[in-house]
């Protein structure tokens, strides 16, 4: 069984890769999330009173100045200092560390529709 996912080729012994795997279905949700998103925000907001406020507006302007591979990074690095942590047997830190890998992709997902779509 192959699976084509862009330009790679993967194979179920790829994907039995618990890292690959995770990755694979992580990178799948974030796609369905940001199609889902984009159409939710070209719907016509139906309603004017409820708009952005100012600090709303002035958030994401300078949100959609970063690149988004920042978050991405950011992510990575944060399991990447959990690893080390729970190696060196800091195991509470190292959950406390790793649960911030989520929160940066979601801001990640955030800052790219921001650009995509922009503000009210």
């Amino acid at each position: 069984m192959q699976i084509i996912k862009g330009d790679c080729l993967l194979t179920i012994f790829d994907l039995l890769d618990s890292t690959k795997t995770l990755l694979f279905i992580a990178e799948l949700r974030a796609m369905l999330i940001i199609q889902t998103l984009s159409v939710m925000a070209k719907q016509k907001n139906d309603n004017p009173e409820h708009t952005e406020g100012p600090v709303a507006t002035a958030i994401e302007e300078q949100t959609a100045k970063l690149p988004s591979d920042l978050f991405l990074w950011a992510a990575l690095g944060s399991m990447g200092v959990s690893l080390y942590l729970q190696s060196t047997n800091k195991r509470e830190r190292s959950l406390f560390v790793g649960q911030w890998a989520a929160p940066f992709l979601l801001l990640g997902l955030y800052n790219k529709l921001v650009k995509l779509e922009g503000h009210d």
